[in-house]
């Protein structure tokens, strides 16, 4: 969790919203991925996403059975799609996500794919909800002072 925390804090650098990702399997990292939706206007670049991706090209193969996923937030419904899809088989997630209803539990054991996912959260989960509570100040702050500006 301290890697994606690490690649959250470089999103943050740029200006995204510093979310970080990593897969491993068999001890080693073997992919690496935070949110690039801003700076590269794309929907679906969302750190778990380009994680995923990385590990995949990593081995040769869609599978990542056996691999765990860690990720500083809660996944969105695509994310999950995506960790369910590539067989990944547990994911340990930082912090919650406050807004709206998570549905992390309920794809996780869905079956949809033929395929579980044992999902622990809470993992870091003070230090990884700083991140983002840091982040929306600094941004918030920065708007009221534009707006003051003006």
């Amino acid at each position: 969790m301290r890697e994606a925390l690490r690649l959250a804090e470089k999103a943050k650098k740029m200006g995204e919203v510093p979310i970080g990702a990593v897969v491993v399997s068999d001890g080693k990292i073997i992919g690496r991925g935070y949110n690039l939706r801003t700076k590269l206007q794309l929907a679906t670049q969302h750190a778990e996403i380009r994680a995923i991706d990385r590990a995949c090209k990593k081995i040769g193969s869609w599978r990542l059975e056996g691999a765990e996923i860690y990720v500083t937030l809660e996944p969105c419904p695509m994310c999950m799609g995506a960790i369910l899809n590539a067989r990944i088989d547990r994911l340990y997630f930082g912090a919650y996500e406050g807004k709206g209803r998570s549905l992390t539990a309920e794809l996780a054991n869905a079956n949809l794919v033929n395929h579980r996912v044992e999902v622990l959260g809470g993992v870091m989960e003070e230090e990884c909800a700083d991140v983002l509570t840091s982040f929306f100040a600094e941004m918030r702050a920065r708007e009221k002072k534009t707006a003051e500006n003006s």
